[in-house]
């Protein structure tokens, strides 16, 4: 009898927790695509009712029709500035982590090199742009080195500021059992730098495709960039904000691709995060 109300109340549970854990989901993800649906409605009455000129600010029914008759010259500009982005965002991971590895190892360096970081993200996009562009040509390497350069500053923080979440009493253990400086990085300090590594990674990939776009606005054959400047030249509003979609659309790929990977190496970080909240 023990055994037949066992076998009985496990699909129960089962059930429940499905149900708790779609009902989570829900509560979760309804709230901002209910804002977001509502927020559209607003702009499509104030478009055509036309408190807002249609040109200044086309209906998202116009934007779609026009993003859809534009779809071949939109796919053909967004593959360069999707290609810019993984190959600069690539680029400045490799580059911060040994940074940030070389400074965690060398507490002068880190003193004497993390201010001049910091004076790095002072210097405006819009003015370095053209610079990268006069010094390396209007093809892909400009637009590769504004991206590394957007990215790479909030990733060596938070690669620095993950090694310094090791546990101090962990250090302690493995010198008194006289580990070296290497092997107190490998098994402390680089694990307890995971969840911040990722939390960069999310930050640093929205600022990616606008590093990209501002290159090919200074300069560049193609790109969604391009695009824009070129639709913004005939007046083609709809056509620019067509374009701000694809390249939102890029950034939400990536950003949830950045989530993918997170949850497929480290997917006892979200244990831990779920069981902390």
């Amino acid at each position: 009898m023990t055994r037949m109300r066992a076998m009985t109340t496990e699909p129960d549970q089962l059930l429940r927790r499905g149900l708790a854990s779609v009902s989570h989901t829900l509560a979760k993800v309804l709230p901002p695509i209910l804002a977001f649906l509502a927020l559209m409605a607003i702009w499509q009455v104030v478009s055509t009712a036309g408190i807002v000129p249609p040109d200044m600010l086309p209906a998202p029914s116009r934007i779609l029709t026009s993003g859809y008759h534009e779809r071949e010259n939109l796919a053909l500009h967004a593959l360069p500035t999707l290609t810019a982005t993984l190959a600069g965002f690539s680029l400045s991971v490799t580059v911060a982590f040994l940074t940030a590895s070389i400074l965690d190892f060398f507490a002068w360096l880190r003193r004497a090199l993390l201010p001049l970081l910091i004076v790095t993200q002072t210097l405006p996009l819009i003015a370095l742009a053209p610079l990268v562009v006069l010094w390396f040509g209007f093809g892909m390497l400009p637009k590769i080195l504004l991206v590394a350069f957007v990215t790479y500053f909030p990733m060596v923080v938070g690669f620095l500021r993950g090694f310094d979440s090791a546990e101090p009493e962990a250090e302690w253990l493995l010198r008194s059992m006289g580990a070296r400086r290497w092997t107190i990085f490998r098994k402390v300090r680089l694990p307890s730098a995971i969840p911040s590594f990722f939390s960069s990674l999310r930050i640093s990939i929205t600022y990616a495709v606008v590093g990209a776009i501002f290159a090919e606005y200074a300069g560049a054959t193609y790109g969604l960039g391009v695009y824009m400047q070129s639709a913004k030249n005939v007046f083609r509003t709809d056509l620019v904000l067509a374009a701000v979609l694809v390249s939102t659309l890029l950034t939400l790929a990536l950003y949830a691709s950045v989530s993918l990977i997170e949850r497929i190496f480290v997917p006892w970080l979200r244990i831990e995060q779920g069981g902390a909240r």
